[in-house]
């Protein structure tokens, strides 16, 4: 069956749905051996091994957070010198003009709301959320992925009928079952 995404292009694939975290992973490994590229795995808690397996690496949330913690800082640091120095300078009491200590409190706090919401908006686009509707929410049995299944969701290769390449891939027996996803 044919699959659309929020690209504008139709995907075909299967759903196989398993019992266990094991025979899923099991399976897994099958699949990335037999070259099998464009893999979604959806199940109801974290499955160690997951990541590796679909060649996810570490993504870039950590830099973007540091990043905006910096930019934070110094855009508040210079915002207060540049009101107090620049703009509008007033010797009071004969302190100096740029007193670092003083503005401190401000660039903490405006590094922290930086931190915050360039690390959410990362998460966030990241994650792919708000993700309120895909196709394949609308596969039978797809509501067990947030109770007790472990489904792959695996994209049919251009070209190519995979259909008994997956019969033999994954196993047949008890807790695995594979449909393909309703347009």
């Amino acid at each position: 069956m044919t699959v659309r995404r929020g690209t504008g292009h139709s995907l075909r694939g299967r759903l196989a749905a398993f019992d266990s975290p094991d025979a899923m992973l099991e399976s897994l490994r099958r699949l990335r051996q037999a070259g099998f590229s464009r893999l979604e795995v959806y199940s109801p808690y974290a499955v160690e091994g997951v990541d590796e397996l679909l060649g996810r690496k570490a993504r870039a949330l950590p830099l973007i957070v540091v990043a905006a913690g910096v930019l934070g800082a110094v855009g508040g640091f210079f915002l207060q010198y540049w009101g107090m120095v620049v703009s509008y300078p007033l010797n009071i009491g004969g302190r100096p003009l740029n007193s670092w200590p003083a503005f401190a409190t401000s660039t903490f706090e405006l590094a922290a709301l930086t931190i915050l919401l360039a690390g959410f908006l990362a998460f966030c686009k990241f994650c792919r959320l708000p993700r309120l509707y895909d196709p394949i929410f609308d596969a039978a049995g797809f509501e067990q992925a947030s109770q007790d299944r472990f489904l792959i969701w695996i994209a049919e290769r251009e070209g190519r009928e995979d259909g008994e390449l997956l019969q033999r891939l994954l196993p047949n027996g008890e807790g695995v079952r594979i449909d393909e996803v309703p347009a």
